[in-house]
């Protein structure tokens, strides 16, 4: 379709230029008698015949209702309360490590073992203070016997009583950090001492990042890996202060990923920040995502568009907006002259090049705010703006 456009412009420009140069000799004599005014490098010159040709049709800027939008930029983010780090409670070296970045884990799946001799001390402590207070019992009956037949002092029986305390106390201290390790306080016996402490994932989620590797030495406020819960994934948005009052909770937004917008994606505003963001004058949004998430990652920069209510605003079709070095542009018929002796033959049409900031587009229209005032009930080239683009083009270039 783009083949054909362009031979079409390509015949309609030498068309142009053909019959431009067939009147150059009968126009010398004119041109030599009296001196032609300023061209108007804005002013495009169309024929009847040109306009036939190629389809070029008048209208009217019209009121049209179509859902005005606010674009926006922003960032995916997960929760804290989502994302989470496997540590362990216990120092030691790495001896074993079951995933890496992009697996999935549940919760509570061992991901890592850690060694250290201090964990066999630890249960070797447990099992003794068992055993001290199986005679710390023993020892505590036998002074109360006495004590009761006036045969022991009471000094006795309560050292007794307050050595059995302290190495109950003792015991329940060591069978909580076992628990801790991970380890069953009824499984510890001489035989079966564990020399390595499994490190569990807190949450369920995707490994995000790996931060030891085996033999590395791993402490107390060293994590070994990073896991984040993409399930409850977000998007956070930017909205400037003249936007803010049109953003409500329950709208919905559609997004693109800014550096691959191929594919599009669904989220509905659920929060709406009280507070500016650092010197960008702008407001954080909170959108939950919906839908399909499949590619969706923390931290990935989006393009997204706010859908709001339906507005009355001025429009034309959007083959009447050409576009020429970033800006957009619309013709309107004027009564002002290009500049050149030809203008008046042929009864050609005049159309001012106007500059116009694009806005919503909806239904094969496009809403339009004039860089400069136009006139009420000015007729608008609403079709073929491209072609007489290109004979303002072509004509500049001659000149």
């Amino acid at each position: 379709m783009k083949l054909k456009l362009s031979i079409i412009v390509i015949i309609f420009i030498a068309l142009i230029s053909c019959n431009q140069k067939n009147d150059e000799k009968a126009d010398i004599k004119e041109n030599t008698e009296a001196p032609a005014e300023n061209p108007n490098p804005n002013i495009a010159s169309v024929t009847k015949e040109q306009m036939n040709a190629v389809g070029i049709a008048l209208g009217n800027i019209e009121m049209k209702e179509l859902t005005a939008t606010v674009k926006a930029n922003g960032a995916l983010s997960v929760p804290n309360n989502n994302k989470a780090n496997a540590t362990s409670l216990y120092g030691g070296v790495i001896r074993t490590l079951t995933v890496q970045v992009g697996d999935n884990v549940r919760k509570g799946q061992v991901i890592a073992t850690i060694a250290n001799p201090e964990f066999i001390q630890l249960q070797e402590e447990y099992l003794t203070a068992g055993s001290n207070i199986t005679f710390a019992e023993q020892e505590y009956r036998r002074q109360k016997e006495l004590f009761d037949n006036n045969a022991g002092a009471k000094k006795n029986l309560q050292n007794a009583e307050a050595q059995l305390k302290a190495l109950r106390t003792k015991r329940a201290s060591l069978q909580r950090q076992i628990q801790m390790m991970g380890i069953s306080p009824g499984n510890v016996s001489n035989g079966n001492l564990r020399s390595g402490l499994a490190v569990i994932a807190p949450i369920s989620g995707t490994v995000s990042n790996v931060f030891l590797k085996l033999g590395s030495y791993i402490d107390v406020s060293s994590p070994v890996i990073e896991i984040v819960d993409n399930s409850s994934l977000h998007l956070d948005l930017q909205i400037f202060e003249k936007d803010l009052p049109s953003i409500k909770v329950g709208q919905r937004i559609h997004f693109t990923l800014t550096n691959n917008p191929v594919a599009e994606y669904d989220a509905e505003v659920y929060s709406i920040g009280a507070a500016f963001e650092n010197e960008s004058k702008t407001v954080p949004v909170h959108c939950k995502v919906q839908g399909n998430k499949a590619g969706l990652i923390d931290g990935m920069n989006v393009t997204a568009v706010v859908s709001l209510d339906n507005k009355l605003m001025p429009a034309v079709p959007n083959d009447a907006i050409t576009s020429s070095e970033g800006k957009d542009y619309i013709f309107v018929r004027t009564n002002k002259k290009t500049g050149h002796t030809e203008e008046n033959k042929k009864e050609a049409l005049n159309f001012e090049k106007i500059e116009v900031v694009s806005g919503t587009s909806d239904l094969g229209y496009t809403a339009i705010t004039p860089v400069k005032p136009i006139p009420d009930n000015a007729q608008v080239a609403v079709k073929g703006a491209f072609f007489i683009n290109a004979i303002l083009t072509n004509t500049g270039e001659e000149e």
